[in-house]
């Protein structure tokens, strides 16, 4: 699971819990992420599978996609598709993933690199592995997250954000048993290079066996943390989770920090607990979503298929640069 690492990780910033009497946000639920498949036929885990929207809130869904070692003439992608109303975040740690939409964004991204798409008021998008990877097969991993949208920000114009990898901040924690890669919002006094405009936090973290990591986290924000590879435990409980479960945390105001610990001994498939932790400030208004549309009443939604049966949520061919 390459993403992007340091070969020292005593040359990194330190990430430290402020404060003489830090509290450990307490574990609601470890959920299972189910088997399913996306597009044209690609494997993936559904994350939030189970677990109410408000818990999720300002997130709606995300899919572990992969992993999978595919043969080659096997990967697959996504057709030409539509979004309104929030965003799309993918992130790929192993294997090459293409991106184009009709606002004219686009490009490739794998090892640690992500893409953010901001569909507001709509956009036609495709996903698909280059030419090459479908030749050759490969490892191909990644998380693919929806972050909602509020009201007032709904039909916004579309953009595009491409995050390389070498962009991500780096941390660590005091041990330097943990590598903290900070994609979007701040952990601490650091802060990663996505810009949000739902106020959110995505970390993607390597814990050694037996280390443990504590993030000071927002009381204001909602916590979740998603077992990429390996296993571990979370909360200060130390309720276990592994590759494939949803640790769902309570609210906000019960705990300023987040307590997670890789087990002594992992599998054969991993040398560490990888895990990505997500959180953001809830938008608490209604949500009414079908397919790739997600709004806040159903009459929007049905305005949202109308326009595009119409043409009115992109044109193909975009001008890609």
């Amino acid at each position: 699971m390459p993403a992007v690492t340091v070969d020292d990780r005593t040359t990194l910033p330190v990430l430290s819990v402020p404060g003489a009497n830090p509290r450990p946000r307490p574990v609601r639920e470890v959920t299972t992420a189910p088997r399913g498949f996306e597009g044209e036929g690609f494997p993936v885990h559904r994350a939030f599978a189970g677990v109410p929207m408000h818990l999720l809130d300002p997130f709606i869904h995300m899919d572990q996609m992969g992993e999978v070692d595919y043969g080659a003439g096997e990967p697959k992608g996504t057709p030409w598709h539509p979004h309104r109303g929030f965003e799309t975040v993918t992130y790929m740690i192993d294997g090459i993933m293409e991106h184009q939409d009709s606002n004219g964004g686009g490009g490739s991204i794998g090892g640690g690199d992500t893409q953010w798409m901001t569909a507001g008021g709509g956009i036609l998008h495709i996903e698909a592995p280059p030419e090459q990877l479908v030749a050759t097969g490969g490892l191909f991993h990644g998380v693919q997250l929806w972050v909602n949208l509020p009201r007032s920000h709904k039909l916004i114009a579309p953009r595009y954000q491409d995050i390389g990898a070498g962009r991500v901040s780096l941390l660590t924690s005091p041990d330097g048993g943990a590598l903290i890669r900070v994609i979007a919002g701040e952990v601490g006094a650091y802060a990663g290079p996505g810009a949000t405009h739902t106020p959110v936090v995505l970390l993607h973290i390597t814990i050694s066996p037996g280390a443990q990591v504590v993030l000071p986290w927002n009381p204001e924000f909602n916590a979740l943390a998603y077992g990429l590879a390996g296993r571990g435990t979370v909360g200060a409980e130390q309720r276990p989770i592994r590759d494939g479960r949803l640790a769902v945390f309570d609210g906000g105001h019960t705990g300023d920090t987040l307590v997670l610990q890789a087990a002594d001994t992992q599998d054969s498939r991993t040398a560490a607990f990888e895990v990505f932790v997500m959180g953001g400030k809830p938008i608490r208004e209604p949500i009414a979503m079908a397919g790739p549309f997600v709004m806040n009443t159903k009459a929007e939604v049905e305005q949202a298929f109308r326009d595009y049966e119409a043409g009115r949520l992109g044109v193909l061919p975009a001008a890609h640069g």
